[in-house]
């Protein structure tokens, strides 16, 4: 199935139905009063979370979704019905922002959430409403809202703890094949990988993430080079990235530093927060360099770098420093967690003492 992480549709929710001006009218009771119903509301249109599906295919060919109308009232009391709402079923990760304002106005991040895009029109009022003591043939009746219009724009972000940045070709797909269930497209040519692929990595201790893998990123993608910024939002979910650089390129002449430190650029012209994530270095195809060369190798990455930044020598390819690695992830992602936890545990707990309790009878002055 095709990959496709955004989509432009229209939203048009329904039409409240109309409120109706009737009296009663039978054998014997030739003036019974007012007996307009309200008309019922308009359908309204909700997005649904569904962990069943992983692209925004559907929504790149249907592009405008209308609920009914509402139906309009009828004497005897007969009130109209409303009308169904719509659930828009799209992936866990998606974001809904307004086109015109550019204003989020959901984001899906579990399976099952739902968020309303468009609510629907509420019914008018019949004459049984305007009914008083000085007026008792109201002839008044409202009609119906019209329901919300919207441009939307889909964007699907996915769901992972860790995101695997590099070059084309520096053995990401490799890395994430070998220590995951993903079985992305592997070759010996640059953008090997054209969409993104998420796999479940998990380790000894028990614990297991998600890690996701991007198309490579190469200088000059805010400019559109390669295939650009496009997949880097799939990235801003992440607690941590990895930033896999291939030690044993092909060509001599290049110089993977300054490649890698490019691309940090490129990730701040994008965005600086995720720029400002936990970024580890992950030095690939050690298994290429020969043995007397990689502590030198690591040291002047190491000094290139800074000593605060973690820094790992692993070959993907066959799985040396691969383990130690995800173990180090799974430690960190494990201590994130926890302080996250109990965060939340702070702000929901209740301290002993700050309850405040009504007082039970009168003060006895004692």
């Amino acid at each position: 199935m095709k990959f496709v992480d955004e989509a432009k549709i229209e939203v048009i929710a329904g039409k409240g139905g109309n409120g109706v001006a009737s009296f009663r009218r039978e054998k014997f009771i030739p003036k019974g009063g007012p007996d307009g119903g309200d008309g019922g509301r308009g359908g309204s249109i909700y997005a649904v979370a569904d962990v069943n599906i992983n692209t925004l295919i559907d929504y790149r060919y249907t592009r405008k979704f209308q609920a009914k109308n509402g139906e309009n009232g009828r004497g005897s009391d007969c009130y109209g019905k409303g009308a169904p709402d719509i659930d828009l079923r799209v992936p866990v990760g998606t974001i809904v922002k307004d086109l015109r304002s550019g204003e989020i106005i959901a984001d899906l991040d579990s399976n099952g959430a739902r968020a309303l895009l468009a609510k629907g029109g509420k019914g008018g009022l019949g004459n049984l409403h305007f009914k008083t003591s000085t007026n008792r043939a109201p002839r008044q009746c409202t009609p119906g809202e019209k329901g919300e219009e919207k441009m939307l724009q889909l964007e699907l972000r996915l769901l992972a703890d860790v995101g695997l940045l590099g070059l084309p070709n520096a053995g990401k797909s490799t890395l994430i094949s070998a220590v995951s269930n993903a079985k992305p497209r592997i070759a010996d040519y640059p953008f090997t990988t054209l969409h993104p692929h998420l796999g479940v990595v998990r380790v000894a201790s028990g614990s297991s993430f998600v890690i996701a893998d991007i198309p490579g990123l190469i200088e000059g993608a805010s400019e559109g080079a390669g295939l650009g910024h496009q997949f880097l939002r799939h990235l801003s979910r992440t607690s941590l990235l990895l930033h896999v650089i291939d030690v044993a390129p092909l060509h001599e002449e290049e110089d993977p530093i300054a490649a890698a430190k490019a691309i940090v650029v490129e990730l701040q012209k994008f965005d600086q927060k995720l720029a400002d994530k936990p970024r580890w270095v992950v030095l690939n195809k050690m298994d290429l360099v020969p043995e007397d060369e990689r502590a030198g190798l690591v040291a002047k990455y190491r000094a290139e770098f800074g000593k605060n930044t973690p820094l790992f020598a692993i070959s993907a390819a066959t799985g040396e420093g691969t383990k130690e690695l995800m173990n180090a992830i799974a430690q960190n992602i494990d201590e994130q967690r926890r302080k996250i936890t109990e965060k939340e545990n702070l702000q929901n707990r209740i301290v002993p003492g700050d309850e405040v309790f009504p007082k039970v009878g009168g003060d006895s002055g004692n």
